[in-house]
């Protein structure tokens, strides 16, 4: 999708269901696109202003809120993943260790997914929990997009600030910014679905390409060895 096309725009969106084992996980897989973040970050409230429904994803004042894997089919073509918030310090350490397997199952070894957003509080600087997080998926090779939430409670030159230090934090490729995103006022809806749309579909477009090329000179070395 370039510059001239409209922003994707998400007509359907219907939860699916809740896991904590990967035999549990939607059947036939679809593309996925995962959501983590610190518990109390906002991630329910985006995922709801990413597919315009109130209340699709479960919102609370209380953090911890998420406990399961939580599938979402989208446009019926891919799953939009809302895993288990992490740093909630008054959580049962079992509770805890319950929700790091989880995720930690999710993310290794899965073939479906495309990309992992991780959001930021806006506000806060990245904790330790965060780092973590970010190596994983550095050590896994997933590709991930840094996305800082409620914006709008940071002035502008504040919140440049805030993301200019955080890409240089986690060595984003230069010239990249996490995106400013408010659920409140829409702000960065259209940037945030632009990056996960070719994240889904135009990579994988771009692989079915490549496909093809290859395909095509081993077709033309039998059509020779034919003609001889």
């Amino acid at each position: 999708m370039n510059a001239e096309e409209k922003p994707w725009e998400i007509h359907s969106a219907e939860f699916v269901l809740s896991a904590v084992r990967r035999r549990h996980y939607p059947q036939p897989s679809l593309p996925q696109v995962a959501f983590s973040g610190r518990s109390n970050c906002g991630k329910s409230s985006l995922l709801n202003c990413l597919v315009r429904r109130r209340n699709l994803a479960k919102t609370s004042g209380k953090p911890g809120h998420t406990r399961l894997v939580n599938f979402f089919l989208v446009e019926n073509r891919c799953h939009f993943v809302d895993l288990p918030g992490y740093g909630y310090a008054k959580a049962p350490a079992a509770e805890k260790e319950k929700w790091r397997r989880s995720t930690e199952e999710f993310l290794k070894d899965n073939p479906h997914l495309r990309l992992m957003v991780l959001l930021l509080d806006a506000r806060r600087t990245p904790s330790e929990l965060d780092d973590v997080l970010v190596e994983f998926l550095k050590h896994l090779r997933i590709p991930f997009l840094v996305v800082l939430t409620k914006s709008d409670k940071l002035g502008r030159a504040e919140l440049e600030k805030s993301r200019k230090a955080i890409a240089a934090h986690y060595a984003l490729p230069k010239g990249e910014l996490p995106i400013a995103t408010s659920a409140e006022k829409g702000t960065g809806r259209e940037e945030l679905l632009k990056r996960i749309h070719e994240a889904v579909f135009e990579s994988r477009e771009k692989r079915e390409e490549e496909k093809e090329k290859e395909k095509k000179p081993t077709q033309r070395r039998r059509e020779m060895m034919n003609d001889e």
